[in-house]
């Protein structure tokens, strides 16, 4: 498969891998991309599995934990990067947590912004975080057939006009303006599908049983985020046995790369400095 990304730095700068979530795209990480290029960086983010046109296969299982997995180091790969440093959101950042504690000879640190380690997600809700639970279920009407297409991005979707996808992304904190261009990738043939295969591809057997992190790690949450809790989110120390930062933003929402860069880039050059 061929996969678009946004890359910049010198050839030679110590590669920093980026991994959006969803309904995302690189283009949530092009002011990062830049900054890491200014600091040195050889800074990629591609277009993920689904989101890349040339990388959009149509069977639901090619969708996979394993199959994301194993792009993420195959890009690398064929990027040349032996070793990289990893950053994730959403569902980048849940397949960011999954690579690191696998696969840690690759990593050299890893940053995740807003999405808990797999495991302190599924303890906070079997010891009653029913906020994370009830966020978690809202989901669960992604992985059924079709009909989440249609309320999303079919005809009549949302209200006065407004396609239901782009309104849920304003509604949850996200710029109008940046909401419209993710919902217009969205729109081509094919590529909300494969972007909600993503949730219907998801097996808890796939992430359950990861072992502690031992890179060094950086955990970005935000105070605003309605589908990812507190509970959870301070938990996640308990999974990272290497050195661990965990960072608070306070009135931010779920989208912190697009709505709190400055104090991203800051955190992001100090942990990438520090290792």
């Amino acid at each position: 498969m061929t996969f678009a990304a946004l890359a910049a730095g010198p050839a030679d700068g110590r590669p920093v891998l980026l991994l959006h979530g969803f309904p995302q795209s690189s283009a949530t990480w092009r002011p990062t991309v830049e900054v890491l290029a200014e600091a040195g960086y050889r800074a990629v983010a591609p277009d993920q599995r689904g989101y890349s046109p040339g990388a959009r296969p149509t069977a639901v299982a090619a969708y996979g934990v394993p199959r994301l997995v194993a792009d993420v180091l195959a890009i690398a790969d064929t990027m040349a990067m032996g070793t990289f440093d990893l950053v994730g959101h959403d569902w980048g950042g849940m397949l960011a947590w999954v690579v690191a504690a696998r696969h840690p000879e690759r990593v050299r640190s890893l940053t995740v912004l807003s999405t808990p380690h797999p495991e302190a997600m599924r303890a906070a809700v079997a010891q009653g975080d029913t906020d994370q639970a009830a966020a978690l279920a809202a989901t669960e009407g992604f992985r059924v057939p079709e009909e989440p297409e249609r309320q999303l991005l079919g005809e009549g979707a949302g209200s006065h006009g407004v396609p239901g996808l782009r309104r849920l992304l304003i509604d949850s904190g996200l710029d109008t303006d940046v909401a419209a261009g993710y919902v217009a990738a969205l729109a081509a043939p094919g590529a909300l599908t494969a972007a909600l295969n993503w949730y219907r591809a998801m097996d808890p057997a796939d992430v359950v049983g990861l072992v502690p992190v031992v890179v060094p790690t950086l955990y970005v949450w935000s105070t605003d985020d309605r589908s990812l809790g507190q509970r959870a989110a301070e938990a996640t120390a308990e999974w990272v046995a290497g050195r661990y930062r965990f960072e608070v933003l306070t009135g931010v929402s779920h989208w912190i790369p697009e709505q709190a860069p400055d104090e991203l880039h800051r955190l992001l050059l100090d942990h990438l400095h520090s290792t």
